[in-house]
């Protein structure tokens, strides 16, 4: 099976990437490149990649595959709001845009990358795949509109998949610390102090980005009528936590770590529990192998061999939005977020 992957430069497809190849997958990827000096550790496979902004993606980029992983977008709340008109015009409009050219040219399969955050401010409630939306973010509204419109696309010859992701974790080549074990684990390493800037009580769902990665090879890898317009939310039930509970497992895990509470600290609408039953039902061959423990472990180990400092761990390399503003302030990005050379 031939396969595009977009955004294979970012933080989730510089992993899924190595894993797709590694099970025979004929890959070529396609990233506009915002991110290619973000290097945290060594990329393990390097895919040959069409350097493309995915609005100008054409049929003829199309041509040939059997199925496109989509996975490029402005890719959380802060920078989606930041930009939110920007936002729907990549995550949404040109996300719907592919899908078409995609039925167009016969790519069969088109896999969504999703996310948990449209479910929103939903309080303590385990929330199924069936469960109404409430997003919070321009983020999460973009990732709603995507599947409402490119599900409508769905017939005998074109079959979108939207697997709807847990908050990710993991070490990556292009790494980011602006998620939340990640962050946390990266404050208390540099800093002895796991800085919650909420209050802690807000639930998340996290998973690791491999896991994330077996779950797009699982989907991809089913029979079509099992994943044919179908969404799953990507995780484990034992791997929702408030985020206090996760700030006590980096404490545990990092030695001499206490957890700090940010001036004023409230608590944070984005608020959801989320049930991943469906996903171990219907794609058994998914089969995460990472918890939050082991992941904050694998965080720790990784920055205590690296030497990480505060003032890396600051870098804007790390932080989605600060690289996005260190682009637009050098003038290497117009403000419509396209290279201006």
């Amino acid at each position: 099976m031939r396969v595009l992957l977009t955004g294979s430069s970012g933080y989730i497809g510089s992993v899924m990437a190595k894993t797709l190849v590694d099970e025979g997958f004929d890959v070529i990827g396609c990233d506009t490149g915002f991110f290619e000096d973000c290097n945290f550790v060594e990329m393990e496979y390097k895919l040959p990649t069409l350097q493309k902004d995915v609005r100008d993606i054409t049929s003829q980029d199309l041509k040939g595959f059997d199925a496109v992983l989509h996975l490029a977008a402005l890719s959380n709340d802060p920078m989606g709001d930041l930009h939110p008109i920007l936002t729907d015009e990549i995550n949404h409009v040109a996300s719907l845009e592919i899908a078409k050219l995609c039925k167009k040219v016969g790519c069969r399969r088109f896999i969504l990358a999703s996310s948990c955050s449209m479910y929103g401010v939903s309080g303590d409630r385990a929330l199924t795949e069936e469960a109404p939306f409430n997003p919070a973010s321009a983020y999460a509204t973009s990732k709603v509109q995507s599947e409402w419109d490119i599900s409508r696309l769905a017939d005998s010859n074109f079959s979108p998949t939207f697997l709807r992701c847990a908050t990710a974790y993991g070490v990556s080549p292009k790494m980011r610390f602006d998620l939340v074990l990640n962050n946390l684990t990266g404050w208390a390493f540099t800093t002895g102090r796991a800085h919650i800037t909420s209050d802690g009580t807000p639930w998340r769902p996290i998973v690791h980005i491999e896991d994330i990665s077996r779950a797009f090879l699982a989907a991809l890898e089913a029979p079509i009528d099992v994943v044919h317009n179908q969404a799953f939310n990507v995780g484990q039930n034992s791997q929702n936590f408030t985020v206090r509970t996760i700030a006590e497992i980096v404490k545990s895990t990092i030695p001499q770590c206490e957890i700090e509470f940010a001036r004023g600290a409230a608590p944070d609408p984005r608020n959801y529990r989320v049930d991943f039953s469906k996903i171990t039902r219907m794609l058994p061959e998914f089969k995460p192998c990472w918890t939050v423990e082991k992941g904050a472990r694998e965080l720790y180990d990784t920055f205590k061999a690296r030497g990480l400092t505060k003032e890396e761990f600051e870098s804007r390399r790390y932080t989605r939005l600060k690289q996005l503003r260190h682009l637009l302030e050098t003038g290497a990005l117009s403000e419509k977020l396209r290279w201006r050379a």
